[in-house]
Order: C-alpha cells, then sequence, then structure tokens
C-alpha cells in the first residue's frame, strides 16, 4: 500500500484554546503543521504557537471573525502568506471548530442572538469552507464540528442545536459534490466537555457535572483530549474511507 506523504497542513477554525488548541497540538504530534484561527486573544494563539514548536512542528496563528464573511478575503489572502512561510500554497485539512455557545429558553430567544448563532455555526462554515475550495488539496478532509446536542435535547439549547443539525445536513452535502476531488467530508459531534466552552458551566459546575457524568455510559463527562486526538485520527490517511458520516464522541452519553 503507498506510504502516506507526511508533510500535510491542516486549517484549523478557532485554534487557541478548548477542543480547537487541543485538535492543533494532536495534529502536530502526528507531524501535520497548521495554520489556525483565534477571535481575539492573541496571547492565548501565541501560546499554541509555542506549544506546537515545542514539538518539533510549525503552526501559525491568524485572526479571523468566522461570523463576518466579508473579511474572509482578507483572510485568504493571509493564509496564502501562511502557506508560503511553510513552503506550500495548498493545504490538506480543514475543521470547522470555532464557535460560540447560546443557553437560553426557545420563548426568550431574540431574533439578534439567533442570527448571531447562525453567523458563526453555519453561515461562517458555509462560506469559509467555500472559499477555502480553490486551495484544499485533491484528496483531502474536512471535519465540520457539531454537537451531541443535535441528537438530544437539553432545554435553552434549541437555537444552538438547530445550527449544528444544519451543519451535519451540509456535511452529507458536502462529501457528495466534494467526492470527484476525492475530499471528504464528515462531522464530529462531541458530547458535554468539560473546557471554558458557555463560561465553562460543564467544567467548573459540580452539580452539572456530576449530571452529566450520570447520564454517561463510562461515567465522567468528556475532556479536550477525549476530543483532539480523534479529529487527528479521523483526518489520517487511514480513515480514508470514512466519509459523509456523524461520529459522536461522547462517551456513550444518553443513549
Amino acid at each position: 500500500m503507498p506510504q502516506e506523504n507526511t508533510r500535510k497542513i491542516a486549517i484549523v477554525t478557532g485554534g487557541s484554546r478548548g477542543l480547537g488548541r487541543n485538535t492543533v497540538l494532536n495534529l502536530a504530534k502526528r507531524g501535520i503543521d497548521s495554520i489556525f484561527t483565534y477571535h481575539s486573544n492573541r496571547a492565548e494563539a501565541d501560546q499554541v504557537v509555542a506549544a506546537v514548536r515545542e514539538t518539533g512542528r510549525n503552526a501559525l496563528a491568524i485572526q479571523l471573525d468566522t461570523a463576518n464573511t466579508a473579511s474572509f478575503d482578507t483572510f485568504m489572502q493571509n493564509v496564502r502568506s501562511a502557506l508560503a512561510d511553510l513552503g506550500a500554497d495548498r493545504f490538506d485539512f480543514l475543521v470547522n471548530n470555532a464557535g460560540t455557545s447560546l443557553h437560553k429558553a426557545f420563548h426568550e430567544t431574540t431574533e439578534a442572538e439567533l442570527d448571531a448563532v447562525y453567523a458563526v455555526h453555519f453561515k461562517g462554515v458555509f462560506f469559509l469552507t467555500q472559499k477555502l475550495l480553490p486551495i484544499i488539496n485533491d484528496g483531502g478532509r474536512i471535519v465540520n464540528i457539531s454537537s451531541g446536542l443535535a441528537r438530544f435535547s437539553f432545554p435553552g439549547s434549541s437555537a444552538y442545536a438547530c445550527m449544528k443539525g444544519a451543519v451535519e445536513v451540509l456535511t452529507r452535502y458536502l462529501a457528495k459534490e466534494l467526492g470527484e476531488r476525492r475530499i471528504t467530508v464528515n462531522t464530529v459531534a462531541p458530547g458535554a466537555i468539560a473546557t471554558d466552552f458557555s463560561g465553562g458551566m460543564v467544567r467548573d459546575n459540580p452539580d452539572l457535572n456530576k449530571l452529566i457524568a450520570g447520564m454517561t455510559a463510562l461515567g465522567r463527562v468528556g475532556h479536550p483530549d477525549d476530543i483532539g486526538p480523534m479529529i487527528a485520527a479521523l483526518l489520517s490517511d487511514d480513515n480514508r474511507w470514512v466519509n459523509a458520516q456523524r461520529i459522536e464522541v461522547s462517551g456513550g452519553m444518553i443513549i
């Protein structure tokens, strides 16, 4: 069987913290360089760059608000420059991870709040992927991050979960339309993870943490180290025949 080309480059949105950070670090462990985005905290992004360089790989951070589609042309220019710094003109993997949270009852959710979640979690994913298509290598991989909330329901998550459901449908369509370029497209749907997402509610609220652990087959909440290695593995050539799938990584939550 032909050996996989080890010179690969990933683009990861929201790579300065949480699951994105963990994904960038695990890609580095597999010999993959990354260009990742951060929203506003440059110091956090610089820490990720430094941590990647300690592994002997390279990472470059670019500021991006994925809700602002008008900025995508400038982002593309920055990506091309970053690729040149890495000695390339194309990339191999795209992980659409950047996101915000909204926990609010359906009857209280405003139009502005719904629009904001839509802009980040669906519109941004749709048009950023479209913008990057000309420079992703044939045979590349795309992973869209969804949520267990697209399968099970928790009150207060309707707007957020609906956008993740839309991303899961988009994944299947992209897999179909990009098949002729041998680009696979899959969804990874984490369960509840102990990060600073949603103000750290899963990580920092003992009662909520215990509640989630009790409804999870493996008896605890998830951690970034449960997700990043899985995404990195999914992007490897070992999983080249996995396509158009929704893969939930939740430890068996609510089964």
